[in-house]
């Protein structure tokens, strides 16, 4: 990926930091929102001194239209392209339909599915301008085929899925858009949440963010429209 630009939204969160890392380490400048100050210091202190002039941070909400379309501007602006979009942003809560308030509903597709809505629309029109593209939206394992116990996450995910097959048969053939699905990850809040839990068969943020950097790269120009477990 040497001197490709990407923006990885949720490049600061527990699988977004191995996603930027793994995207430094095979060259791009990377691009990435932040909306918590101590995660991105985190993830700086991560970098090798060496990549920290490839690691851009800006501040943005990325469930707000206006505030990624200006981030996305500043990009286009500094960068003057955007090859590569990964839709990271997420959020996680249980519940039953009955039991999930219409605001956490909202909040839950805000973040699932309305911030990967606002990415693609705001990195569409120099991607088509240039007739070549990368579109990677994160879903979830758990939605195929749907669980209960957290419904709002659920059909939050679920349409990302949805949104990935129906936009990659939108655009031009040169503009991919894939999702991957991860299983249980291996991450702090998830230990946490289930100190108890058999983590044998979680899988790692690296793992997932290798499959992300595949999807990303050049060689992956025949796959588009795909829901890739890992």
């Amino acid at each position: 990926m040497k001197g490709r630009v990407a923006i990885l939204a949720g490049g600061t969160g527990a699988l977004g930091q191995s996603v930027t890392m793994r995207f430094l380490a095979e060259g791009a400048v990377t691009c990435v929102p932040f909306a918590v100050p101590a995660e991105r210091d985190a993830l700086s202190n991560r970098i090798e001194p060496a990549a920290r002039t490839r690691l851009h941070f800006t501040e943005a909400d990325v469930t707000d239209e206006a505030s990624f379309g200006a981030f996305v501007k500043g990009v286009l602006d500094t960068h003057g392209r955007i090859d590569v979009l990964v839709n990271g942003v997420g959020g996680f809560a249980g519940g039953d339909l009955l039991s999930t308030s219409l605001a956490e509903w909202e909040r839950l597709m805000s973040l699932n599915l309305t911030s990967a809505v606002i990415g693609c629309r705001a990195v569409l029109p120099a991607m088509t301008a240039a007739g070549a593209g990368r579109i990677v939206n994160i879903a979830s394992r758990a939605v195929v085929p749907p669980l209960g116990g957290f419904i709002a996450y659920t059909v939050a995910k679920a349409g990302v899925i949805t949104l990935t097959q129906a936009l990659a048969r939108e655009v031009e053939r040169s503009i991919t858009v894939n999702a991957v699905l991860p299983s249980t990850m291996d991450t702090p809040g998830n230990r946490a949440a289930m100190p108890d839990a058999d983590r044998s068969e979680w899988v790692s943020t690296d793992a997932v963010a290798e499959v992300i950097a595949y999807l990303a790269s050049e060689r992956a120009g025949m796959i588009s429209g795909a829901a890739i477990p890992v």
